[in-house]
């Protein structure tokens, strides 16, 4: 056996031993207990954090909160999908990074159901404004207390849930912005409920976006899909102006699969123009113009992401254009405009700056780099560097 493929075996028993000691478990989320006030009962709720969360200098960021009802069902799904659409792999930046809240369930049936139903038997139906009410008053304050939340927040609900979740959008007041309504059961709304309650629609409603998916029930289908299409075509009437809403039919899902990738095409949905292509944008306005339109339409305020305004300001840094180079800074201001607590806005503004031969400037980016994060060694360097050769 030659000397060359004896080193490359003791070289892959080394990866092979280095891997096998480097083993544990894979966390995507944490468990916790509220007691509720209002449901007199303790409530478990997962949680799960953007990958960005505990990054180094990132306790700036605040980031959205989706809830998602029927917990243990959704959240290890929902939790994969947000932080693959949002954290960048593949390029992939869809969504904003967000914090999952996996509600769990203790009486499904009481929690969801925003009407008393009429049975033979007695039934604990009707809770579904208590249990609204504990989401809002007594969770979300303590998610706020806990975590760097922003005060954005997404309600996503299949079957029951869904149903719960298009009560919500439909209530004068809520503190959630936006609804996903997986083939939300109304089997309890006849066409008076129905119309009773969207007769009770406000224009605060439609400051909400709200998707509605609906499955493909076989035989049951019509009346179903027919329940859905009625609902949303009386909100579109309704609205003035453009609808902030989407109807979705799944021929190929059933109710029992459709959630998935109903979640996937909700949330894509909702965010619709967040994932602007880097390459696509000419200007710092017409840039400024594409997230104004998308908070418009969410009515919240959403800024150009940070990573997204980084990426645009070195490809044009990077230019042989000397008008690209040029507009290359305005790219890099914008972000310590909008992330003022941001080491890394600071440092690549350094960087800009000293790019373009303007030594003082960039002597002045990297100390405000440094001073937001003392452990910015690049930063400490350039400083260092740049003083020297003046």
């Amino acid at each position: 056996m030659s000397k060359n493929i004896i080193a490359v075996l003791f070289f892959l028993i080394g990866i092979n031993q280095v891997k096998s000691q480097d083993t544990g478990p894979i966390v995507i989320g944490e468990k916790h207990i509220l007691h509720s006030g209002i449901l007199n009962e303790d409530r478990e709720y997962w949680v799960g954090l953007p990958e960005s969360y505990s990054n180094e200098g990132a306790s700036y960021k605040r980031y959205p909160v989706l809830i998602a009802l029927d917990g243990n069902a959704h959240f290890r799904a929902v939790t994969g999908m947000v932080n693959y659409m949002s954290a960048g792999y593949n390029g992939n930046t869809r969504i904003p990074e967000m914090i999952v809240v996996a509600v769990q369930n203790v009486n499904r049936r009481r929690d969801f159901t925003p009407d008393k139903i009429i049975t033979k038997r007695e039934n604990d139906s009707g809770g579904g404004d208590s249990f609204l009410s504990f989401l809002e008053n007594e969770l979300i304050p303590e998610l706020d207390q806990q975590y760097r939340t922003e005060p954005y927040r997404i309600l996503f609900g299949h079957s029951l849930g869904g149903l719960l979740a298009t009560h919500a959008y439909m209530k004068e007041e809520t503190l959630f912005n936006a609804f996903i309504a997986v083939d939300p059961s109304f089997g309890t709304w006849d066409a008076e409920t129905m119309d009773k309650k969207l007769n009770a629609v406000t224009v605060n409603s439609f400051k909400r976006f709200i998707y509605i998916a609906t499955a493909n029930w076989g035989k049951r289908n019509i009346r179903n899909r027919d329940r859905h299409v009625r609902f949303y075509e009386a909100l579109n009437s309704k609205c003035e102006g453009e609808f902030p809403a989407k109807l979705e039919y799944f021929e190929n899902e059933n109710h029992g699969s459709v959630p998935p990738i109903a979640f996937y095409n909700g949330i894509s949905a909702i965010f619709e123009g967040y994932g602007v292509y880097y390459r696509d944008i000419d200007s710092k306005e017409q840039l400024i113009q594409h997230f104004q339109s998308l908070s418009r339409r969410l009515s919240w305020d959403f800024s150009p992401p940070e990573y997204l305004v980084n990426r645009i300001g070195y490809n044009m840094l990077r230019s042989k254009n000397e008008s690209d180079r040029a507009r290359a800074l305005a790219f890099f201001i914008l972000n310590t405009e909008n992330f003022p607590h941001s080491f890394n806005a600071y440092d690549s503004l350094g960087e800009a700056c000293e790019a373009l031969g303007n030594k003082e400037n960039a002597i002045s980016n990297y100390k405000k780099s440094l001073e937001l994060n003392p452990g910015n060694e690049h930063a400490r360097m350039k400083i260092e560097s740049l003083k020297k050769s003046e």
